[in-house]
């Protein structure tokens, strides 16, 4: 059994922190698809062309599935801030691959001046390689995530055994870092597959997407990335933007730190307050 759900002698296992519900409707389709696959080849053997073509059929709609970041289709998925009295006047900023050692530290100034809490999803290895800014998120009131270990591009097709190793090492990491095991995960690129909601409900972690994006790691224009993200804004958007891989402005600053000051300053205008994902949790 993995050692991270098997406590040492005197030690207890950590309670889930995540309801236990079943597995997607989606996820059971298919394996009792295969079921009845397998059983027309066995009954009309002569039909395997049609077995096989159900079968690849099958796949590609997983396929699609898993290309599409805020969809539920493959497990919980969280695309906006739970419903709920709580929420209603909130929205969430998350920043993602880092920490960044020139970027980060820049931003927890930025987010300090205005007093907002922001969810990080950061990246195993790089919180490895600096560690006091992964330790600096927390200490001043941000939530460290996991956006698992070392970001591998090939993350969308890998199978059960490597996610678990992927992800379990950045809980570790991250754990060992601050203290408390993350509670969300983010998938490289939002790209996932069929595998990934098994994995984490092994792991207690709950897959969070975004609302609205400002695809600040390649557009140059702050004001661009800035209308994006406010275009439609409403209370119980999650925002995505980065600290880590962050696209320069054409006079060579980042992206975030021209576009955070006017993203806080409207939704401020729209009476909306900025929650991290953990203080958006609601029972569900």
């Amino acid at each position: 059994m993995n050692e991270l759900f098997t406590p040492h002698r005197n030690e207890v296992a950590p309670q889930h922190r995540w309801p236990r519900t079943g597995y997607p409707a989606m996820v059971t389709a298919t394996a009792a698809w295969h079921v009845f696959v397998l059983a027309g080849c066995l009954l009309a053997p002569a039909a395997w062309p049609w077995w096989l073509a159900a079968i690849f059929a099958n796949h590609a709609i997983f396929t699609v599935a898993g290309l599409l970041p805020r969809t539920s289709l493959l497990g919980p998925n969280w695309t906006r801030l739970p419903a709920g009295a709580r929420n209603a006047d909130a929205i969430a900023l998350t920043i993602d691959d880092g920490p960044d050692p020139v970027v980060t530290p820049q931003v927890l100034n930025l987010l300090d001046a205005f007093n907002v809490r922001a969810t990080f999803f950061c990246i195993g290895a790089k919180a490895q390689r600096y560690p006091e800014l992964a330790r600096e998120i927390v200490a001043r009131g941000h939530a460290l995530e996991n956006h698992s270990q070392v970001h591998v591009h090939t993350f969308s097709i890998t199978f059960p055994g490597a996610l678990t190793r992927e992800i379990e090492a950045a809980q570790r990491t991250f754990q060992a870092l601050s203290g408390e095991r993350p509670m969300f995960f983010r998938a490289p690129a939002g790209l996932r597959n069929i595998f990934l909601e098994p994995v984490l409900r092994k792991l207690d972690l709950r897959l969070a997407a975004w609302t609205r994006r400002g695809y600040d790691t390649r557009e140059r224009d702050p004001q661009v990335v800035t209308h994006r993200l406010l275009q439609g804004l409403a209370p119980r958007d999650i925002l995505l933007l980065h600290d880590g891989n962050a696209a320069l402005t054409l006079e060579g600053k980042p992206l975030i730190l021209a576009v955070l000051p006017s993203v806080i300053e409207a939704a401020r205008q729209q009476h909306l307050r900025f929650v991290t994902l953990r203080e958006a949790r609601v029972d569900d």
